[in-house]
C-alpha cells in the first residue's frame, strides 16, 4: 500500500454467537461441537477473521449495477474445519444476508455487527472439508477507517471499486477476512454492457448477453482478502506479456498508461533482487485521482488513483514479493509489508544511477523528521494501533531496519537472505518473530541484538546510524 437472507427463522432472534445449540430451534439432537470464535485476536484488529475453521477457496458470483448502486452476491466458501464445530462466524458488514446453506442443507444464522454467524444443519467434525453458501444482496458500504482514509466498496463516476485494506474486503462478501486466512478465488461479475470489470488472476471468460456482460476471474495462487478487488467501470484494456506471464492492466479512460510500459523492466528487476515472480499473472490497474485517496498492492494488479510514478509502480509491484505472496501473520507485522516495498524504491533509485540506498538512508537519519515528523514516533514493529499501521515509522523506519541488516551482512549475504526468505515463505504468512530468527539463522556469525533492540523494537531515534 502507498499512502504519502430476508428469510429468518421465527426463533433466530433469539439466538446468539455464543448460545447457539442444536435444539434452540429444534434440529438433529445433542452437540458435539463447540462454536468457533468470532475474531482471531489481530492485537489491532481483534474482530477480524475467525476461528473453528480454515477457508481454501472462495467462489463469488456477483452482479452489480452503478445506477442503482446494488449488488447482489452468492457466495460459496470451500473450508477446512478445525475443530469440532457446532456453529462458526463469517465476516459481513452490510449487506442483506437472503439464505445460508451448509453442505447443501439450510443453515440458521444470526447477526451481530459484523458478525455472520451460521448454525449447520449437521454438526461439523475437526478436520472435515464443507462448502458453505451464502445469497446476499444490497448496497455496499464504504468504510472510514481511523487513520481518515477511505476502504471498503467505494463508488466511483461510472462504477465502483473495492479496495480491503485493512477490513474492507468484508462490505462485498462474506468471509474470514483476516490476513492469516489465505485462499484460492473465482469471481464472476456482471455489469452493464460497455462497462468492464477488473479483479485478480486471469480472465477465464467474458460474454455479453441481454445488455448484461459478465466476466470470469480465476486467482489460482493463495490470496489474503485485504489484496482482493473488484474495479467496474469504463476502462481501457491493455495486454502483453512480461518474462511469460500474462499482463493485464486496466487503465481508466482519460489515464496515461505510459508507465506502465516500464513494468515488464521493473518485474526483471525485481526477480534479480526478491527472487522468481510469485504469480501466474500480472498488471495493473489505474483508475480516476478522485476513485481513492492511495495505492494498494491489490494480488496480481495493483490499484493506482491515477497514472504513477515510476517509484510507486515499484513499490506495489514489490508488495507482490512482500505482503502478497509473504503475507503477514498480523496487523502488528506490516513492516514486512511496507518497509521492504520502501527499501525497493531505494534500490531501483540507487541501480538507476541515483542516490545510493546508503545516501537515503543517511539523509533519513539526519533530516527525515523534517519531510517525516513523526519518523521516530515509535518502533516499526509495534504500532500504537490500528490507526498507525500505515504511518511513516512502518514505512521509512522500516526500510532503515532492512538497509542495517544489509550494511551489517553485505551484499551477497544480504541478497541470500531476501530471495530465500520470499522463496521459504512463499504463498504462506509469515511475522516478525519468524523474520529475525530467518535473518539470523543465515548469518550465525553476526549479532544483530543491536538492530533489534533500537532499530526494530526501540523507542525514538537511535543514537548512532
Amino acid at each position: 500500500m502507498s499512502r504519502s437472507v430476508r428469510l429468518v427463522p421465527a426463533c433466530v432472534a433469539a439466538l446468539t454467537a455464543l448460545a447457539l445449540t442444536a435444539t434452540a430451534c429444534g434440529g438433529d439432537g445433542g452437540v458435539q461441537g463447540t462454536p468457533g470464535g468470532a475474531g482471531v485476536r489481530d492485537p489491532y484488529f481483534p474482530k477480524a477473521g475467525n476461528g473453528g475453521y480454515d477457508v481454501g477457496h472462495y467462489d463469488l458470483r456477483l452482479s452489480y449495477d452503478p445506477d442503482t448502486h446494488r449488488l447482489t452476491g452468492t457466495a460459496a466458501l470451500t473450508a477446512r474445519a478445525t475443530q469440532d464445530l457446532s456453529a462458526f462466524d463469517l465476516d459481513l458488514k452490510g449487506l442483506d444476508v437472503e439464505k445460508v446453506t451448509v453442505e447443501g442443507k439450510p443453515a440458521r444464522w444470526n447477526r451481530t455487527g459484523q458478525e455472520l454467524t451460521v448454525r449447520p444443519h449437521d454438526d461439523l467434525d475437526d478436520g472435515e472439508t464443507f462448502e458453505a453458501e451464502v445469497r446476499y444482496s444490497g448496497t455496499p458500504r464504504t468504510l472510514t477507517d481511523a487513520d481518515g482514509s477511505h476502504e471498503g466498496w467505494l463508488r466511483t463516476a461510472d462504477g465502483a471499486l473495492a479496495l480491503g485494506e485493512p477490513v474492507g474486503s468484508m462490505t462485498w462478501f462474506p468471509g474470514n477476512h483476516h490476513p492469516s486466512d489465505k485462499a484460492s478465488y473465482d469471481i464472476t461479475v456482471t455489469v452493464p454492457e460497455g462497462l468492464e470489470a477488473a479483479s485478480n488472476g486471469e480472465l477465464r471468460g467474458k460474454e455479453t448477453r441481454d445488455g448484461r456482460t459478465t466476466f470470469a476471474w480465476h486467482a489460482a495462487e493463495p490470496m489474503a482478502s485485504y489484496v482482493a478487488t473488484l474495479a467496474i467501470g469504463d476502462y481501457d484494456i491493455h495486454r502483453s506479456t512480461a518474462g511469460g506471464v500474462p499482463v493485464h492492466s486496466a487503465v481508466q479512460e482519460g489515464e496515461n498508461a505510459k508507465v506502465l510500459d516500464r513494468l515488464p523492466e521493473v518485474m526483471d528487476w525485481a526477480e534479480t533482487n526478491f527472487g522468481p515472480y510469485p504469480f501466474s499473472s500480472a498488471g495493473a490497474i489505474v483508475g480516476g485521482e478522485d476513485d481513492a485517496e492511495y495505492a494498494l498492492e491489490t494480488q496480481n494488479r495493483p490499484f493506482f488513483p491515477g497514472a504513477p510514478d515510476t517509484g510507486l509502480l515499484v513499490h506495489e509491484l514489490a508488495h507482490q514479493w512482500f505482503g502478497d505472496s509473504v503475507t503477514p501473520k498480523s496487523w502488528r507485522d506490516m513492516w514486512l509489508n511496507e518497509g521492504f516495498a520502501t527499501y525497493a524504491e531505494w534500490l531501483w533509485e540507487e541501480d538507476e544511477g541515483g542516490d545510493s540506498a546508503q545516501d537515503t538512508f543517511d539523509e533519513l537519519y539526519e533530516e527525515g523528521e523534517d519531510e517525516y515528523p513523526d519518523l521516530w514516533a515509535f518502533p516499526p514493529a509495534e504500532p500504537t494501533s490500528g490507526a498507525h499501521i500505515s504511518d511513516d515509522p512502518v514505512y521509512q523506519r522500516g526500510a532503515m531496519v532492512v538497509h542495517k541488516i544489509r550494511q551489517q551482512v553485505g551484499d551477497d549475504t544480504f541478497y541470500d537472505i531476501v530471495q530465500g526468505w520470499t522463496a521459504e515463505h512463499r504463498h504462506g504468512n509469515a511475522g516478525t518473530d519468524d523474520f529475525t530468527a530467518y535473518v539470523e539463522q543465515q548469518a550465525p556469525d553476526e549479532d544483530f541484538d543491536a538492530i533489534w533492540d533500537e532499530w526494530l523494537y526501540g523507542e525514538g531515534k537511535p543514537a548512532h546510524p
